[in-house]
């Protein structure tokens, strides 16, 4: 089959000819649709989370088609559409998993960045922590749910019944999370690079009761700030923005250092938090609002072979939306 591989050696990744994988015990084998490209994809290929598998096929918002089933699968039958997201296997038995926090646990596997994903024709995946998708939404739509979507979910839960919302980094998902937000009634501010007007004027379009750069003032103080850009310099900022007794989410799985701040800005009851992957049950509970939500998704295809390129784009900030992967 064909694959794109990262290597661990330069950024770039290899346009190869892999072995098909086989299904083992409890493993979907999975014609794959569609695999969206996640900024987390960067920060495996640009080296900024250690250890990751080697030689590694990237993705983690995988679409595709049941081809075959391991022994022992229950649940899906060939044929069946699912998804396949980040959080890949959990052990269990750690304190994290027997409290319902697997998103935490110890011994975790991960879609992308541990075990082989989704920029090829073909992956296994672990059938307990596979997902039917929505019918509403295409094989290309629906790849950005089950990361930008999912972790985009669990930040906003984070900031429980908050009613005013910023929204720092206006990416793939931020413009799902925005949606979300303005269905439950919430108000959406969002912060883009200064001088992205394409990024606020989209920010708009989705409701957003103001845009503007992530250097400016919001018109009306924030009872919640959910930062997605990978920059910790904006913590700061966000701090700034939200009223007493406010929080600040971070939603990536990195962020360069947080720069140090006046005590000031924390006080008076402010928080900040972190997101760490998700939990089946997070996956559950967004796919079942995504199916009686009707979102729009906002994506860019590129054809397999285009990895490269997408990724690039995604660097540079040269999207709207969600770069996703086609293999058909």
């Amino acid at each position: 089959m064909r694959a794109m591989v990262f290597d661990g050696s330069t950024p770039v990744l290899q346009d190869l000819q892999v072995p098909d994988p086989q299904p083992s015990a409890g493993q979907l084998l999975i014609d794959i649709h569609a695999c969206g490209v996640c900024r987390t994809d960067l920060h495996v290929i640009d080296g900024e989370l250690a250890h990751p598998k080697r030689a590694l096929i990237p993705g983690h918002e995988i679409v595709g088609v049941v081809a075959a089933l391991g022994t022992g699968v229950t649940g899906f039958a060939i044929g069946d559409r699912v998804g396949v997201p980040w959080t890949g296997h959990t052990c269990g038995h750690c304190r994290y998993c027997q409290s319902g926090r697997e998103n935490l646990c110890d011994a975790p596997g991960f879609t992308g960045y541990t075990l082989d994903g989704g920029y090829a024709e073909r992956t296994v995946a672990d059938s307990r922590y596979c997902f039917p998708l929505p019918e509403r939404y295409s094989d290309v739509e629906a790849a950005p749910l089950l990361c930008a979507g999912l972790i985009g979910y669990r930040t906003l839960a984070m900031a429980g019944d908050a009613q005013r919302i910023g929204i720092y980094g206006f990416g793939a998902a931020a413009h799902i999370v925005a949606q979300v937000a303005r269905h439950q009634g919430r108000g959406v501010y969002a912060f883009t690079r200064p001088g992205d007007t394409a990024s606020q004027q989209f920010a708009r379009q989705l409701g957003a009761r103001w845009a503007g750069g992530s250097d400016e003032s919001p018109p009306d103080t924030l009872d919640a700030a959910l930062i997605f850009a990978p920059a910790g310099s904006l913590v700061p900022a966000a701090l700034r923005a939200v009223a007493k007794g406010g929080i600040v989410v971070c939603g990536g799985i990195h962020m360069s250092d947080i720069p140090s701040f006046p005590y000031a800005l924390l006080w008076e009851e402010r928080r900040v938090v972190s997101v760490a992957n998700l939990t089946r049950a997070d996956g559950q509970a967004f796919m079942k609002l995504a199916e009686d939500t009707p979102l729009h998704i906002t994506t860019s295809p590129y054809p397999l072979a285009e990895a490269n390129r997408a990724l690039n784009d995604l660097r540079h900030g040269a999207l709207v939306g969600a770069a996703v992967l086609t293999m058909r």
